[in-house]
Parts: structure tokens; sequence; C-alpha cells
């Protein structure tokens, strides 16, 4: 009986990530094929490192998103996402870059959304206490890939 109030534990928290990530207000191109590459991708290949700024996805208007929000609880976030999610055991392990792609693209593009920005720090401390949550006091061990703040473990 201790599985199912973890069980919905998890079900609210993937509802919760997919509604964060649909939170976008602006269109996508119909003709983008960084999308239709990312999610092919994603499903061949084994557990990846995350992309760098050597793969930095595009901004709907064409214009080249930042390296990080620079928002700390978003950068903490971002930088925690892989290492928490395959530790939480959310997605298979051959999904979880496919969703860190669509996470970290939807927080960059929204930090260049004068009208999102200033809700974004609320809304990734949202998510990554579900995340703690979904862990159940397991560490997720991770090494930041660019550390947003000074401290870290």
């Amino acid at each position: 009986m201790t599985r199912l109030p973890s069980r919905l534990a998890l079900l609210v928290f993937a509802g919760g990530l997919v509604l964060a990530g649909c939170n976008d207000k602006t269109t996508r191109p119909s003709s983008s094929t960084t999308a239709t590459t990312s999610s092919s991708t994603s499903r061949t290949a084994p557990a990846t490192p995350p992309r760098t700024a050597t793969t930095k996805p595009k901004a709907a208007a064409g214009e080249a998103l930042p390296d990080q929000t620079g928002i700390p609880a978003c950068d903490n976030f971002l930088n925690s996402y892989i290492a928490c999610h395959q530790v939480a055991g959310i997605y298979a392990p051959d999904q979880i870059e496919g969703h860190y792609e669509e996470m970290r693209t939807g927080l960059l593009r929204d930090s260049l959304n004068p009208d999102i920005r200033p809700q974004l720090g609320n809304r990734c401390t949202s998510l990554a206490n579900s995340l703690h949550q979904a862990l159940h006091g397991k560490s997720c061990a991770s090494q930041p890939v660019a550390p947003a703040s000074g401290g870290s473990h």
C-alpha cells in the first residue's frame, strides 16, 4: 500500500513537468528540423551527457538562446536535471536526454520573455521541489555543468 502514494506523487510530478514544458506561449515553426532530429536520436542513443553550448537550440524568432537562464533556481534545476531524473527513475534512461532538451529549451526561451521571466524563479523552485520529493530522500550526486552560484556540493 505504500507504493500507491509514491506512484501518485510520481504521476503528479510527471504531469507538472509536462505542463511546465508546455507553458510556452509562442508558436513553433512547422518546418523545425531540430525538434525532429532531437526526438529520433534520443530514442536510438543510450544515455548521453547533456548537450553544451556547441549544440545550442535556436529561439522561435531565429535568435540563439543563451547558455543559462540567469535565474539561479532555473540554472541549478537544469544542472541537476539529468542526474536527479536518473536516480528518481521518472523516465526510461533513453528518454531523459530528450526531456532535458525540451525543458532546457523552454526555460531558456521563457527567460528571454519579459512577461514570463518574473515567474520563472518560482516555477523552477516548484519543479525542483517536486523532483526532490520524487527522489524520496535519495541524493542525485550530480556534477553541475556550470554552477549558477558560488556554493555547490
